[in-house]
């Protein structure tokens, strides 16, 4: 089973956190990361209720590259969806879905949610392996941080102990999927202005597919065979 990791990019409410620390208690999620958050005060513990110990336990860190040390997956959150195929930065699963897929995987999973207001920038969405997004009225479709988090973290307790996946592959494997992938764009003289968008787009697409390691072994083989051929 996996573990996960609620992080928290630049949050500027304390009783939106202290919110966050009491869905994370409801639902048994311990590990809570902030980057450069707005001060705890007692506002924070009065909403946390009796997971004020969450607050005290929270990694308060710099940048997002310190809040997703060790984690061999990334999902991040977003209110925004983008119509077209072409716009995959902006392309979500449900929570649910989140969480049927995630069922056997090994490692840490980091799951972002953005700023109040503002979320994720693009630049943070390209980071993440996953994107998800939870459905609501057009009348009033912004939810509060608290209610997202409160919504990821239900569906993903709901489904942890209901199945069993087959094993996913490591965080190491599936970088040298990517770095084979690369070399196969080196091999066809890929055009270079479209190659990060197309990197990012390949490993989104295995994020949302979540292949079991069978699989990637599989697509490695595949892929390297037909670099060395095109190079040969």
């Amino acid at each position: 089973m996996p573990s996960f990791r609620v992080v928290l990019v630049n949050p500027k409410i304390e009783g939106n956190i202290g919110a966050v620390a009491r869905a994370m208690g409801n639902f048994g999620f311990k590990d809570l990361v902030m980057v450069g958050p707005c001060e705890l005060g007692d506002d924070a513990y009065r909403r946390a209720k009796h997971a004020g110990h969450l607050l005290d336990s929270a990694r308060i860190v710099d940048s997002l590259d310190q809040a997703l040390e060790g984690c061999s997956m990334v999902v991040g959150t977003s209110g925004i969806v983008t119509e077209g195929e072409k716009h995959f930065v902006r392309i979500p699963i449900t929570a649910r879905e989140l969480a049927e897929r995630l069922g056997g995987h090994e490692g840490e999973v980091a799951i972002l949610f953005g700023r109040e207001g503002l979320g994720l920038f693009q630049e943070e969405l390209m980071r993440c392996d996953i994107l998800v997004h939870v459905p609501t009225s057009k009348e009033y479709p912004v939810l509060n941080l608290s209610h997202a988090v409160s919504i990821v973290l239900y569906e993903l307790y709901q489904s942890m102990n209901l199945f069993e996946s087959p094993r996913p592959a490591t965080e190491v494997e599936r970088e040298v999927l990517f770095e084979r992938f690369s070399e196969l764009l080196d091999a066809i003289d890929y055009p270079e202005f479209r190659r990060e968008r197309t990197e990012v787009m390949f490993r989104r697409l295995m994020g949302r597919a979540v292949p079991t390691k069978w699989e990637f072994y599989t697509l490695v083989g595949i892929i390297g065979d037909a670099g060395k051929m095109l190079k040969e």
